[in-house]
């Protein structure tokens, strides 16, 4: 019997407890209460930001944003072939049109170039994906977005905790939208955050996401606003989990050393690529296997305890994208193909690790 090795299984304890007990305690359990207040305000002073709006997703933190800059039918929004799904979708909920391009073939990043050629005089916000928590290479993006005078929001979903310029990933463009499902680095169960540049657009979010509501008048509403609230409780995670991102990044990092370690002999494998200014959170550690029946490896893992799952499908495979393919987007596709995401579960040891790596070795013989 294999021991199982976790991909991105939450890891939560004991101080977890101790802030739950607490919400509950206190008797607020829904969006009323003290722990938001109090997490939105550390994980500012962690970014180094002057605000930070809590959301209930990730997915939420995106739609809000598009809803604040006033993106809608006859926009266009630049992003990348290769995400995942939570990325697009909030683009249709407010029918702009997104526009996809191919990603950079070192990094998996939103390619720089190709966003230039694809803007047009629609075009309103570039989404910058720093996919698996490798940072993207910002300063051509905010450059090209600059010079047409475009948003740039950052999908820092996967990347807490990952710099690029010494400067934090969710913090360079006009928006930063952060996930804290239960796989990502830090969890709150569900929830996510927006920090960004303008603090009446970002105190005009909170008051949509409760419902628009007139604090001088409870039962008034001057806008259609959102039930997107983070909950108490979920804030009270969110702050166990922040006095753990420290240990959790160290953690990750030293699994991504250790697999590069382990594995770099072997040919057929080759690594998701960090730019030289930039540290990737490791959400994910993702390789590139050559002339390998990816299904039939996972399977072989599996049944050794070693927990797997394949790179992102381009978003243009999907039946509500499929008509805005307009190009090949070769290297998403190659390395949807090819890519494998490795377990980094920081519920795992590193003995796990080096454990998976010889798992791996064995069944690549």
């Amino acid at each position: 019997m294999y021991k199982k090795i976790f991909l991105d299984a939450p890891n939560v304890g004991e101080l977890e407890k101790k802030y739950l007990n607490n919400a509950i305690d206190s008797g607020y359990v829904s969006s009323v209460g003290p722990f938001v207040a109090e997490f939105e305000a550390e994980f500012a002073k962690l970014l180094g930001v002057k605000k930070a709006v809590s959301t209930q997703s990730g997915t939420t933190a995106i739609h809000m944003v598009l809803h604040e800059l006033g993106v809608g039918k006859g926009d266009e929004v630049i992003v990348p072939a290769l995400t995942f799904i939570a990325s697009i979708n909030p683009v249709l909920y407010v029918n702009a049109k997104p526009v996809f391009v191919d990603i950079d073939p070192v990094t998996w990043n939103i390619d720089a170039a190709a966003v230039e050629k694809a803007i047009t005089d629609k075009t309103k916000v570039i989404i910058a994906v720093h996919l698996y928590g490798n940072p993207c290479n910002m300063d051509q993006i905010l450059r090209i977005a600059k010079k047409h005078n475009i948003y740039v929001i950052e999908d820092a979903a996967e990347s807490l905790g990952a710099k690029y310029n010494g400067n934090y990933t969710g913090t360079l463009g006009d928006f930063g939208c952060f996930s804290f499902n239960g796989n990502k680095v830090i969890t709150t169960g569900g929830g996510g955050m927006i920090v960004g540049n303008s603090p009446k657009k970002l105190e005009h979010i909170k008051f949509l996401a409760n419902q628009a509501k007139d604090r001088s008048n409870e039962s008034y509403h001057p806008e259609i606003g959102f039930n997107d609230r983070m909950t108490n409780i979920e804030a009270a995670l969110g702050l166990a989990q922040l006095k753990r991102l420290e240990g959790f990044l160290k953690k990750k990092e030293r699994f991504n050393e250790i697999y590069r370690n382990e594995l770099k002999s072997i040919k057929k494998i080759s690594f998701q690529e960090t730019l030289t200014n930039a540290n990737s959170s490791y959400w994910l550690v993702c390789i590139l296997l050559k002339d390998i029946d990816i299904p039939l490896l996972q399977s072989n893992l599996k049944n050794k305890g070693v927990t797997t799952r394949r790179i992102f499908m381009p978003i243009v495979e999907f039946p509500p994208y499929k008509r805005y393919k307009n190009h090949d987007y070769k290297n998403s596709y190659r390395i949807y193909e090819r890519g494998l995401c490795l377990p980094c579960s920081t519920l795992n040891s590193e003995d796990d690790i080096y454990s998976a790596c010889k798992i791996l070795k064995g069944c690549l013989r």
